[in-house]
Formats: C-alpha cells, structure tokens, sequence
C-alpha cells in the first residue's frame, strides 16, 4: 500500500507511528495537506511521511508546533523540506537546542545553591545578595537564566 501515489489516512498514521487523530491535529495547524478523493475519503501525497518525521523530530528536540509552522512557511510553495532544507532548519534548530542543554545544566548546577531569586532566605548562599542587588539584573531567578554576569 505505501508503494501508492495517494496515501490513506490509516495507511500514513501506521508508517509515522502516529495516531490518525494526530494527522487530522497537524492538519488543522496547517503543518500537512490532504485532499479528498472522489469518495470524499482524505488522501496524502507520499512526502508528507518526510513532513511529518521532521516535525516528530522538531518536537523531540523542544521545537514547539508553531515554530515547525515558521520554518515551513518559508518554504518554497510550502513544499516538503529537502535534505538542504533540512540542513538550515536543524542548524537553528540545533541553537535552540543548545541554549535549552545550557540552561539545563545551569539548573542542575544550582539545585543545591543561590539562584539569585532575591528571597535572601538560603543560610547558605553563595551570593548572599545583600539589599537585593540582583534585583538590578531583572526579576526572578537572574543566576539561573545566565542574566547575572
């Protein structure tokens, strides 16, 4: 069946490993396209299989559904990314993905210590933050968010 110009919805779900519900979701939001077939049954183009890997992937990476619908957008067409396309998408995708992998270890790195949240209630902390100076840095967890320096 998958040799078939004209993919079914049930036929689609089962080669991305996804619910048909979540098919008809990334249609709404406008991320696939189907059309109807004289039976009014929706049909799919084979390239959608590659359009919805890369969201499955964006998404694995933290990439929101509405930022996959940017990077589409710009697409030529709207057609299905190819490997170049591919390539800058994942590229700025992989800087996002490195700010959160930042951010993540400065949060397992200040579990246990000040994270410049202004409380100046920690016996123990390192900053001891007298008279809320961090507060000049912004509100909320400065050290944290990497806004203390």
């Amino acid at each position: 069946m998958l040799n078939e110009t004209n993919l079914t919805v049930g036929a689609v779900a089962d080669r991305c490993g996804v619910k048909v519900s979540t098919l008809h979701f990334y249609e709404e939001k406008g991320l696939i396209q189907s059309w109807r077939n004289s039976g009014n049954q929706r049909r799919y183009k084979r390239d959608v299989i590659r359009r919805i890997s890369i969201i499955k992937a964006a998404q694995k990476m933290g990439i929101t559904l509405e930022e996959i619908k940017i990077a589409f957008a710009k697409l030529p067409e709207n057609r299905t990314p190819t490997k170049t396309d591919w390539k800058r998408l994942s590229s700025a995708w992989q800087r996002q993905l490195n700010q959160r992998i930042a951010y993540m270890e400065r949060l397992r790195d200040s579990l246990s210590g000040c994270i410049g949240c202004g409380c100046m209630s920690l016996k123990n902390c390192p900053i001891h933050n007298p008279d809320d100076a961090m507060n000049l840095k912004g509100n909320g967890p400065v050290i944290l968010d990497g806004r203390h320096k």
